[in-house]
C-alpha cells in the first residue's frame, strides 16, 4: 500500500478509535460471563485480593487462591464457599426458565495453594499441581504485593530484592506458566493490579515504585505481543488505583486541606471499578478517573513543574508518615523480643 494513502487509513483508525472510546463512556457494555471458568488471583488472602475473590464468585467462576500465608487464604475461601451455598439456594427450580445457562452452583468449587509468588519455583510447581487439579486457567489476575516502608538508604538489600520478586518479576512467572494454553485456545484474560506509582513516582518508596512501574511496562508490552501475534481473543486489562485503605499504606498523608477531596479510596469501590473493566475487556483503569489527569500532565510537563506541584499538594513526602509508623513498629518489635 502506498504509504500517503496507509497514513489516511492509519488517521482515520486512530481517530475511530476515539469515537468508540467516547461511545463506550456514553454507552456502558455489557459485562462479559466469566461462569464456569477458572479464575486464579494471587494474594487472595487478604486486601483487594480476598474482594476480587468474592466479586468473581458472586459471578459463578471457578477459583483458584493463592497466597503465602495458608490461613488467610483460607479464611478467604470460606467466604467464597458461603457465597457459592447462597447462589445455589437461590438456583431456580429444574424445569424454570432462565436467561442464560449458567454452571450450576453445585459444581462449583474453590481451591487454595499456599505459594510464594516472589519464588518463580514455587510459582512453577503450585501452577502444575493447578493444571492437574482444577484444569487450564483462563483468567489470570495477578495481585500479590508487598511493601518495605524504608528510604532507600535504610532498606536493606533483601527487602529491596524481595518488593521487585514480589511485585514485578512474579508477573512474568505466572504469565509464562498459563499464557501458552491461552495462546493455543485464543481465548483468555490477564489482569495486572499495579498502583498510580507505576505511572508517577513519589519520595521514600523507591522499590515500591520501581516493581510497580516494571510490572505496567511489562504488561503493556505484553498487550503488544498479543496484538502482534493476533491473539485478539486473549485480553488484558491494567489496575492502577490511587491510594487504597487496605492498610498496606497506613499513615500516608497528602496537605491536610486538600486530603478531603482525595482521601484514600474504599477497597470495594476500587474493587468494583476494576471488575466493571475486567469484565468489559477494558485496557485499563485508574481510580480515581483524576489519575488519569495528573499521568499526563506529568508526561507533558517540565519536572521543576512537577516538583512545583507536588510540594503544593504535600504528595512530595506523603510517604514519610507512613514510613516512620514502620520504622517505630519495626523497633517495637525488636525490643519485645530483646534484639
Amino acid at each position: 500500500m502506498n504509504i500517503v494513502l496507509e497514513l489516511f487509513v492509519v488517521t482515520f483508525k486512530v481517530l475511530w478509535a476515539f469515537v468508540l472510546a467516547a461511545a463506550k463512556w456514553l454507552v456502558r457494555p455489557k459485562e462479559k460471563s466469566v461462569a464456569g471458568q477458572v479464575c486464579l488471583i494471587t494474594g487472595a488472602g487478604s486486601g483487594m485480593g480476598r474482594l476480587f475473590a468474592l466479586e468473581f464468585a458472586r459471578r459463578r467462576a471457578q477459583l483458584v487462591l493463592w497466597d503465602i500465608n495458608t490461613q488467610s487464604n483460607e479464611e478467604t475461601a470460606g467466604l467464597v464457599r458461603e457465597i457459592y451455598r447462597e447462589l445455589e439456594a437461590a438456583a431456580p427450580r429444574a424445569g424454570t426458565p432462565v436467561e442464560e445457562e449458567v454452571l450450576p452452583c453445585s459444581n462449583l468449587q474453590v481451591y487454595t495453594y499456599t505459594c510464594d509468588v516472589g519464588k518463580r519455583e514455587s510459582v512453577y510447581s503450585t501452577a502444575e499441581k493447578v493444571r492437574q487439579e482444577v484444569g487450564d486457567v483462563f483468567l489470570l489476575l495477578n495481585n500479590a504485593g508487598v511493601v518495605s516502608g524504608h528510604h532507600l538508604l535504610e532498606c536493606p538489600d533483601e527487602l529491596i530484592e524481595r518488593t521487585m520478586m514480589v511485585n514485578c518479576h512474579a508477573h512474568f512467572w505466572t504469565t509464562k506458566a498459563f499464557l501458552p494454553k491461552m495462546m493455543e485456545m485464543n481465548h483468555g484474560h490477564i489482569v495486572t493490579v499495579a498502583s498510580s506509582l507505576g505511572l508517577f513516582s513519589t519520595a521514600g518508596v523507591e522499590d515500591y515504585c520501581a516493581s510497580k512501574f516494571g510490572a505496567v511496562g511489562f504488561h503493556e508490552s505484553l498487550s503488544h505481543e498479543l496484538k502482534a501475534a493476533d491473539k485478539d481473543g486473549i485480553k488484558a486489562t491494567l489496575v492502577c488505583p490511587y491510594l487504597v485503605d487496605t492498610g498496606m499504606f497506613r499513615g500516608c498523608r497528602i496537605r491536610k486541606e486538600i486530603e478531603p477531596f482525595l482521601p484514600p479510596l474504599k477497597p470495594d469501590y476500587c474493587v468494583k471499578q476494576a471488575m466493571r473493566a475486567i469484565l468489559t475487556d477494558q485496557p485499563m483503569i485508574c481510580t480515581p478517573r483524576l489519575m488519569y489527569i495528573v499521568t499526563c500532565m506529568k508526561s507533558i510537563l517540565p519536572f521543576e513543574a512537577v516538583v512545583c506541584m507536588y510540594r503544593f499538594l504535600g504528595a512530595d513526602k506523603c510517604m514519610y508518615p507512613f514510613i516512620a509508623q514502620r520504622k517505630q513498629a519495626t523497633n517495637n518489635n525488636e525490643a519485645k523480643n530483646g534484639i
